[in-house]
């Protein structure tokens, strides 16, 4: 019998208010690591997105399949159903961990869902190192995000609204800046926005659709200007973004569960467990049944 990919978990002390709107929650990375070990499992959230400080030690994440090595100082952004996990150098290891629902992220921006789709789009590359002077700053606000949090006096929930933004753009600063070296930062606008409902859409329809012309008919937009928007806010195209849900879907399958291939293949929609294969192989390089057994499968 097929096992479960990965689990959702919840912000354990925050769990009552996770379904309500403007979630903001902050806490040490000791306070929570230590009660397990220094070791977080693979896991995801439904609907809230992270940001951790990292002011002193390191570890390594998994990322979905991937592996990723951090140390200090640096941010990692870890967007909502992204699969995750830490193991973190004990008693060493320390920094902010900044959990908001995925409503504030939008509010974060002038254009709904810009300001999100920003941040998933920079996510994909999650640890963004910082300097010195980025970490005091960044470090700075979460200590004050905190000190709101606990102290909950009048216009607190504001307060704590407006140090959000203020990470959230210093560490998107740092990551955008990284992914274009000497390029201008491109501010939250119609390409952002149509990235966002790209990544809504393809979410939900990822299993069975494919063609790019679905999804621009969606969005109100011809295939070339979909692809013009996603290129400017992503630097990818469409497709691009597509075939990438689709792998990221075959690689949590492969390495989460004991599902036989042929499965996987059918139930994302391949002819056979041969097209899959090729598509696979075509995207990583190596075989599925290689890829599973690579990652003790």
């Amino acid at each position: 019998m097929a096992t479960a990919a990965f689990p959702l978990f919840q912000v354990e002390d925050e769990s009552p208010h996770l379904q309500a709107p403007d979630f903001i929650h902050i806490d040490t990375i000791a306070a929570r690591s230590a009660v397990h070990d220094w070791t977080i499992r693979a896991h995801r959230h439904r609907n809230l997105f992270q940001i951790l400080l990292i002011e002193r030690g390191g570890g390594e994440m998994t990322f979905e399949a991937a592996t990723l090595a951090f140390e200090a100082p640096c941010a990692i952004l870890v967007p909502a159903s992204v699969a995750h996990g830490f193991r973190l150098r004990p008693t060493e290891t320390d920094g902010w961990v900044i959990t908001f629902s995925e409503d504030v992220a939008e509010g974060l921006g002038k254009e709904r869902g810009g300001a999100l789709a920003r941040l998933k789009a920079l996510a994909a590359a999650p640890v963004v190192p910082l300097a010195e002077p980025q970490r005091e700053r960044v470090g700075n606000l979460a200590a004050q995000l905190r000190d709101e949090s606990v102290l909950a006096r009048a216009g607190f929930q504001i307060a704590m609204r407006g140090l959000l933004a203020l990470i959230a753009v210093e560490v998107a600063r740092v990551a955008a800046a990284r992914a274009r070296p000497g390029g201008d930062e491109v501010a939250p606008d119609l390409a952002t926005a149509t990235l966002g409902g790209l990544r809504e859409l393809v979410e939900e329809h990822f299993r069975k659709e494919r063609r790019l012309g679905f999804y621009a008919e969606r969005l109100g937009l011809s295939v070339d200007r979909l692809n013009a928007h996603v290129r400017r806010a992503a630097g990818v195209t469409a497709g691009h973004l597509i075939r990438q849900r689709i792998l990221t879907e075959a690689k949590r399958e492969l390495v989460f569960t004991n599902r036989a291939i042929h499965d996987i293949a059918a139930d994302l929609a391949f002819s056979g467990p041969s097209h899959f294969a090729r598509f696979f192989r075509k995207q990583t390089g190596t075989a599925p049944h290689e890829f599973r057994a690579a990652r003790g499968g």
